[in-house]
């Protein structure tokens, strides 16, 4: 299983993350993307621990009944590995080398890029294109995962009815997403900071442009919020969960609880910034997108601009995107900013 393998048609993306099983099924007609259907299915907790899968067929129930749930038509599909299960490295090659030749000096010089035995990794390798340095080079984007890591993720998704055919790279996928609505975004800003508010981790993205150009991983994340509801409300950690995602919590959970958590998150935003100005040359951005599951909470987007003083969208990759009329809009609307990487998996079908 390659990690940047060559585009395969009619693929299902598949995001597989602490919290749920997420779905996206894109098609396109005369030019433009069409959502055909989506889905997300609640994982309970343990069953996905730190990006590893503990328990592999309860992800693959989940995503059995999505694929049943949506009326899924392909078996094949995409899915990702993230986070430090992925290493990834640009090299500098020589040009004149075939496919086959650039594999073996790979596979020769892996020890210098790889911490790992080369029986126990996944390797791939993309030229990029010329390098800056030595016009006789070119640049070659490495890519290297534990295969135990991506073992699990193709196992999962055979038990749940489909075939694995591109193992990518989350942040790739989210990238891939995010090109979809960066020409979308108000004054046309140059660089961005793309904010995904995860389970545990909330990873910040510096783009310029359309590519991202830094990241940087937090522990910080929606947990906090239900640990916060479990601890001032004496729920079960299940109860506390079901209760954020619907909305239906005592009269002061938005002072008490809500208010210093997206507080909170301020903080962290504004320290992640701080540590990427630090490190480069800039010293402010032009705008913050916001994405993953807690950017959709009620008035955090709003908080952000106010404390920050710069513009902030909530990510919506479909924005341009035709939408099957079976899908709920308004529900798509809050479900949007935690499908990033979904949908960019999704969009392998169309590299």
């Amino acid at each position: 299983m390659k990690l940047l393998s060559s585009k395969h048609q009619g693929l299902i993306g598949v995001d597989i993350c602490a919290t749920s099983v997420k779905l996206v099924d894109i098609s396109r007609q005369q030019g433009v993307f069409h959502l055909k259907s989506y889905g997300i299915e609640r994982l309970t907790p343990g069953i996905v621990v730190d990006k590893l899968i503990v328990d592999t067929e309860a992800v693959g129930d989940a995503i059995s009944s999505l694929v049943r749930r949506n009326r899924v038509t392909s078996s094949e599909a995409v899915t990702a590995v993230s986070g430090s299960s992925v290493i990834t490295k640009i090299i500098d090659m020589d040009a004149g080398l075939n496919d086959a030749e650039r594999e073996a000096q790979i596979r020769l010089d892996a020890d210098q890029y790889i911490p790992y035995p080369l029986d126990e990794v996944n390797l791939d390798f993309e030229v990029l294109g010329p390098s800056i340095v030595d016009d006789t080079m070119v640049q070659v984007l490495l890519a290297a995962s534990r295969s135990e890591k991506v073992d699990q993720r193709v196992d999962a998704l055979a038990f749940g009815g489909l075939k694995t055919k591109v193992m990518d790279i989350e942040s790739h996928a989210i990238e891939r997403a995010f090109k979809l609505m960066v020409d979308d975004l108000p004054n046309m800003p140059e660089l961005i900071a793309l904010v995904d508010i995860g389970h545990n981790q909330t990873t910040l993205y510096i783009a310029k442009g359309h590519n991202f150009i830094y990241s940087r991983e937090q522990l910080f994340g929606g947990l906090q919020l239900t640990e916060a509801i479990q601890d001032r409300y004496g729920l079960s950690f299940e109860e506390a969960t079901a209760n954020k995602h619907e909305r239906m919590l005592p009269e002061d959970y938005y002072p008490e609880v809500l208010t210093p958590f997206m507080e909170n998150m301020v903080q962290q935003i504004t320290r992640s910034l701080q540590f990427y100005f630090s490190s480069s040359q800039h010293s402010r951005i032009d705008h913050i997108v916001l994405a993953g599951g807690s950017s959709s909470i009620p008035g955090l987007a709003g908080m952000i601009q106010q404390k920050l003083s710069i513009g902030v969208t909530v990510a919506n990759p479909f924005i341009n995107m035709t939408i099957s009329p079976y899908i709920d809009s308004e529900q798509l609307a809050i479900d949007a900013p935690s499908l990033m990487a979904a949908c960019g998996l999704a969009l392998r079908s169309f590299n």
